[in-house]
């Protein structure tokens, strides 16, 4: 297995110049592969931060630069109470163990979405964590917490009606650009892939501005069962792709 992982990487390096810059994953599928195997739903959140741990090593391997996780939605507070608390719980002492291993790698931790709103407890743990890989070079992990599109959409209107309003910006300076610098991901370029697992045919309200061009790779696996192979597998697939952002192909040109 060890030799096959090796060389799926050794396959992606060979082509350097078409490695994603940017990944976001749908993390989807922990709490059937927890029902499959008479488990609660928590043995599977329990299972998927290995999976996190997996994916992240993955990504650092082969150069990704971004990798965002849609981690707890606005929409998951609809869940069981004491699954919700559960995930919590496991969101701040999964970050806290996992502290010393991103600073020796040099992974950055940032979230995006409305953290303030989260327990205070756990909102500490993530904090003290940003803090301390803030200055790190390597691999950016972004956690989607609290966290919606059309929310987030609707903040950065907000937010650029306000600078309107207050004279910093001009109506006729309004253009795609100009709003992208409003939204949680301003200083991070768009997803070049978005990964999905479990199978399920949706974005879920997941960057909606943010990938309007991004490759999908939707794949039937349970989100405990994604390790580095199949994150390998999904950047190779990435790598077969032409990327025209509305362009004929190239092919087509000659």
């Amino acid at each position: 297995m060890t030799e096959n992982i090796e060389a799926l990487k050794d396959k992606i390096l060979a082509n350097k110049d078409s490695i994603p810059k940017h990944i976001a994953i749908i993390m989807d599928g922990n709490g059937r592969w927890a029902e499959k195997q008479g488990k609660p739903r928590t043995f599977g959140h329990e299972a998927g931060v290995t999976a996190v741990r997996e994916v992240v090593k993955a990504a650092s391997d082969v150069g990704v630069k971004y990798l965002t996780l849609y981690t707890f939605s606005i929409q998951n507070w609809n869940r069981p109470k004491d699954e919700v608390s559960a995930l919590m719980s496991l969101l701040s002492k999964s970050t806290t163990s996992e502290l010393a291993e991103m600073i020796k790698n040099d992974v950055k931790l940032r979230t995006i979405g409305h953290i303030h709103s989260l327990p205070t407890v756990r909102r500490v743990a993530l904090e003290l964590a940003v803090a301390k890989t803030k200055k790190n070079k390597g691999l950016i992990l972004t956690l989607a917490l609290n966290y919606g599109g059309r929310t987030e959409i609707l903040d950065a209107v907000k937010a650029l009606a306000n600078s309107v309003r207050s004279g910093l910006i001009d109506l006729s300076e309004i253009d795609a650009d100009l709003f992208s610098d409003f939204l949680y991901t301003s200083d991070m370029p768009d997803p070049d892939l978005m990964i999905r697992t479990s199978g399920e045919q949706r974005i879920s309200n997941f960057l909606l501005w943010q990938t309007s061009y991004t490759e999908l790779y939707i794949i039937d696996t349970l989100w405990p069962d994604f390790q580095r192979e199949e994150m390998f597998k999904a950047i190779l697939d990435y790598q077969t792709r032409e990327r025209r952002f509305g362009k004929v192909s190239a092919d087509q040109n000659e």
